[in-house]
């Protein structure tokens, strides 16, 4: 059995990688969702006049990782007080986004989105978008497993304020 969860939370190369190494994910798609243009390309998604956010869609198995689960790991990749973009990457097509597409993801991101909250672990509002799934169109090939990819530029992106944000707010729980 399969089920799928959209996560949106600044460039999609460096999303892949968080989930794509986890027990129970079968695949992780970057991709673009949430705008108004069918089958939109990066270049016209870069240029802001589509309404899409950059994205990655999980394909994970419920048996071995839970939502709940998917869910936390997003948290720990994202700055999640940050409604603009996230670290170097800036603009709407960067938000921070968690596209459910059914009530029960819904209850289980509200949830954990306010547990977050109440922590106080971050000293601004946690303002993370909570969104109904609208259309997943897959990036170019050449986004795909950028990680993989090119690990040398992947690192270049990481080290870009990501890495250090994650370091310094999540190793303290």
């Amino acid at each position: 059995m399969e089920d799928t969860a959209i996560f949106a939370g600044g460039c999609f190369w460096c999303m892949v990688k968080p989930f794509d190494t986890m027990p129970g994910i079968n695949k992780v798609v970057s991709g673009y969702t949430g705008g108004h243009v069918p089958n939109p390309t990066y270049e016209q998604v870069s240029s802001h006049t589509t309404g899409h956010t950059e994205a990655v869609e999980v394909v994970y198995d419920p048996d071995v990782i839970s939502y709940k689960q998917l869910v936390e790991i997003y948290w720990h990749q994202t700055d999640p007080t940050d409604a603009m973009g996230q670290f170097q990457d800036r603009g709407d097509n960067y938000r921070p986004v968690i596209f459910v597409k059914d009530e029960a993801q819904r209850k289980i991101a509200e949830a954990s989105k306010k547990q977050l909250a109440e922590s106080e672990q971050f000293d601004s509002p946690i303002v993370t978008q909570i969104e109904d799934a609208k259309p997943f169109y897959p990036a170019e090939e050449e986004h795909q497993e950028f990680y993989k990819k090119n690990p040398l530029r992947y690192q270049m992106e990481e080290m870009g304020g990501r890495e250090k944000f994650i370091k310094k707010n999540w190793q303290k729980q």
